[in-house]
This record gives C-alpha cells, structure tokens and sequence, in this order.
C-alpha cells in the first residue's frame, strides 16, 4: 500500500466480548493385521469438461473388524498444499481404538485430479460425499441405516475445511448430512474475510500460501492472487470480480446465509494466536453454524497457536499451548477429539464436560472458561489524535488491572478521511505504559476506506482474545496508521468475567 499523508479521525465506543493443528495421533508398531486399501473414487468433472475428477485414497480396515464386528469410521485429510496420509502407522491410536479410518487426497493434491477450488460446495464438497458414499458400501463399517454409515473426522486447517465443506453440501443437496460428529480444527468461517479482512490483504500469508499452492489454482484466479499479494489491497476490474466470485461459496458463512445449520456435535479447535484464521473466525463457526441443539452438544477449545507468526514490529505475546484441552481432561487437542468422538460415535462414558461453553487460552496460558460473550462494561476513553501518518504504533489507556477480557472486541467509530484508500490497524494490547504494551496473542484488524468520508460510522471487529491484565499493568487500544491521521476515540465497552 502507498503511503499517504492523510487526516483520519475515528470516535469510538469498544466493546470487548467476554469469552495447533490437528494431526492424526503418531505411534510406532501399527497391527500388521490393519487390511490398507488404496483406491480412488470418481467425482464431478472440472467446469465446462466433461472428464471425472479422480478423488484417491489409503483405507485402513482395523484388526478384527467384519461384518459381523463392524465400526465407526473416522475421516482424515491435509492442510493446503499437502497429501494423505498413507502409513497406518499414522492412526495408531484410532485403529487401536476400533475404529477404521479413510484418508483422502484432496481435488488436485496429492494423487487427486483436477484444480483446487478451495471448498467449493460444488466440487469439493461433492468430493466429500462421494467418499461417505464409497463407505456406506463397506460391510465393516457400521450402520445406522441402510446407506448411512456410522462416521466422524479429523483434520485442521484445509483439512478442517473439507469437513464443514462435506457436511453442508449434503445438507444442502439432501437436507441432512450423514457425519455424526466433527471436529474441525484451526479453519474458517468466511475465507475471504480470513485471507483479507476489510479487502486489506494478510500478504505474508497470502505467499505462503501461493507458494504452497498457487499452481493448482484456476489460472485465472491464480493471476489474481498474486495481484492481491503484490498490491495488498483487493484488486479492482476483473481481477477482483474473479476473487470475489472464486470465493462467494467457500465456507459456513455462505451456507448460513441461505438458511443452513449443522445439526451435529461438533468440537471446534482454533488458535487464539492464529493469525490467519484466527479467534474471530471459530467464534463465528460455533456461533452461526451450528443450530442451538447441536451448540449444546459441542465445544469450544481456543488455544495459543495454529496459523501463528509472531508479532514482532508491533510486538505481541502469547504463550504457546493448549491449557483448555488439559483442563477438559486431555493431553492435548487430538487426545480431546477422541474423546469427543467416543463419546459421539459410540456412545462412550468419556467423562467430557462443559458442553456449550467457550474455553479459551489466556495469553499467559490458562484456560477460561465463558458461558455468555455479552459485554457487560463500559469505559469512557480520552482523546488520541495522531499528528504523523508515518505509523507510528500509539496505545491508548482502556482500563487499569486485574481485569480479565475475552472474547471479540468491537470498536465502534466515527471516520474521516482526507484522501481515497486510508487504512489503519488495531488490537489491543498490554503494558505498564503505552511504551512498552504489547499487543495480546500477536493479532491486529484493519480498517480501510476506499473513499473519502467525512464523520462516517463504522464498527470494527478486532482480534478475538482471552488476557488477564494484572494490577500494575493497564489494558490499550493499539492503533497504527500507515497512511492517515488523526485517531480520536471515545468510550469503550468490555466484559470482564
């Protein structure tokens, strides 16, 4: 982005809410006795063709399991960019467990064909279904009626994407999904709010990711990803309507909009520091997507890592770990899963608890628990008025410690701009002055104004956070403007547990 020197001025009101990728467990020594097929399904062609896309797989089929001894099965796949797992060895604990496992290829990775649509409903998802179809043919495999297998799944990232993608598809197409239990882990509520929140481009995951991937885009759309990584701005003209269109259907948010829940239990991982999908993103998934039934059912675990780089210039804190999942009774995320999906898929005492709630990880690395994100505070802040449009990162005093915050903030404001295409970042942050605050588990959120206003409304939804202030130190609103000034603020609301 260019840098402009231009007037910004926002009044607010901020309302904070109160409130590691999941891979499959390792073991050494897999049972010879594991039978391990591996095959591929045909699913829809590419657009405009008419050529199957080949869907491939590895199958692992438990000691002991038959016809006469059937078992649940467990989806797994890959993060973006990757391949299936084909070494039993991977499931262990699963297999050991009794239970059979499918791990797939997805559309253009791996031994898949076909271009990488990133969750589109109408290939990926229909990849999905295409797989619950071949397992709702194994005789080993159980059933809760005929065509309907007794099944879960795990994997984060890309390989959380596919569950949510699956589910819904066949909730659209055939008004139920036949997963049982999910657990998607560290993945998305709306893609392109994700990769580019407020049209402002995350450009270093944005390459990560296109190096890791890029190729297996449409060409089109590839050619318009590296115009958003180059500008750091959604791209206008055709460019634009490309993204825009590639990404209208790729995640719950769009599902939900037309009518669409879960009715499923489901255990939501996601990273608190994860500054890719982050907090905001899972909240949204275990809010929005699941009907009031299902959410009464599932949980809730936000934990210090995932998609996670560390903020160094404005520095940030978190420290890494899974505290809620220990304090659910588990060692780590997968261990917890399983236990979800005894629970779920065979209907096991696994002594779980804290069904509906939010448990998320503070910065300092314990674990909260929240039954309600409503805000229940409200401070009246000063003025900050910035008189550079260099970016200098300034803290503006919100409340003194012990204070204990969780949640997504919202910042509520009055903007005006002086030039097009101003934009300005914010989170917050702790400290004993504003010198030396440091912005909580490493996360900020953009605001942008393509055009000049003048006194115009916005809220902002900041980074989603858990952080015990304690006495000594205060809470900020942090705020870096690369391309505008000034920032006055006026009053905050939060919740404090």
């Amino acid at each position: 982005m260019r840098r402009r020197h231009a007037a910004f001025r926002v009044t607010t009101a901020l309302t904070l809410l109160a409130a590691a990728t999941l891979l499959p467990a390792t073991a050494q020594g897999a049972s010879s006795a594991v039978v391990t097929t591996n095959g591929c399904v045909a699913s829809v062609p590419e657009p405009s063709t008419a050529t199957p896309v080949r869907i491939c797989y590895s199958l692992f089929q438990p000691e002991g399991a038959s016809a006469r001894k059937t078992v649940p099965l467990i989806f797994h796949s890959h993060g973006w960019g990757g391949s299936r797992t084909k070494d039993p060895a991977a499931f262990k604990s699963w297999l050991d467990a009794g239970y059979g496992v499918l791990s797939f290829d997805q559309r253009s990775f791996g031994e898949s064909t076909g271009v990488a649509h990133v969750m589109n409903p109408d290939l990926e998802g229909r990849d999905v279904i295409k797989l619950v179809d071949l397992v709702a043919g194994l005789d080993w495999v159980t059933k809760q009626r005929p065509g309907d297998p007794l099944i879960g799944a795990i994997g984060g990232s890309y390989g959380g994407g596919y569950q949510f993608a699956g589910a819904f598809t066949e909730l659209r197409d055939k008004g139920r999904s036949r997963f049982d239990a999910l657990p998607p882990e560290v993945t998305w509520w709306d893609l392109k709010q994700s990769l580019a929140p407020d049209e402002a481009a995350r450009t270093m995951w944005l390459t990560i990711l296109f190096a890791g991937g890029g190729t297996h885009l449409p060409p089109a759309v590839s050619a318009s990803f590296v115009a958003l990584i180059t500008t750091g701005t959604w791209p206008t003209g055709q460019a634009g309507r490309d993204l825009d269109a590639f990404f209208a259907k790729n995640g719950p948010a769009w599902h939900v909009k037309h009518g669409r829940k879960l009715d499923i239990p489901v255990l939501i991982g996601q990273g608190i520091s994860d500054n890719l999908f982050n907090l905001n993103q899972g909240l949204q998934n275990f809010d929005k997507a699941l009907t009031s039934r299902a959410r009464s059912r599932s949980l809730f675990v936000g934990y210090n890592g995932g998609h996670a780089l560390p903020s160094v210039l404005p520095p940030g804190f978190a420290t890494p770990g899974d505290p809620c999942s220990i304090a659910l009774g588990s060692p780590n995320f997968g261990a917890l899963a399983q236990r979800f999906m005894a629970l779920n898929l065979k209907k096991q005492d696994s002594e779980l608890s804290g069904f509906g709630r939010y448990h998320l990880a503070t910065a300092d690395g314990r674990c909260l628990t929240q039954r309600n994100l409503a805000p229940n505070k409200r401070y009246q802040l000063g003025r900050l008025v910035t008189t550079t449009g260099l970016g200098v990162p300034l803290n503006l005093e919100v409340a003194k410690g012990p204070i204990t915050v969780a949640g997504i903030p919202q910042l509520e404001a009055k903007v005006s701009s002086l030039l097009p295409d101003s934009g300005a970042f914010f989170a917050l942050s702790v400290g004993t002055t504003p010198l030396d605050a440091r912005i909580v588990q490493n996360n900020t959120m953009p605001l942008r104004e393509k055009r000049v206003v003048h006194n115009a409304r916005r809220s902002i939804e900041l980074p989603g956070i858990a952080v015990d202030v304690p006495a000594g130190k205060s809470l900020f609103l942090f705020h870096r403007s690369p391309t505008c000034t000034p920032v006055r603020t006026a009053a905050c609301r939060l919740r404090s547990p």
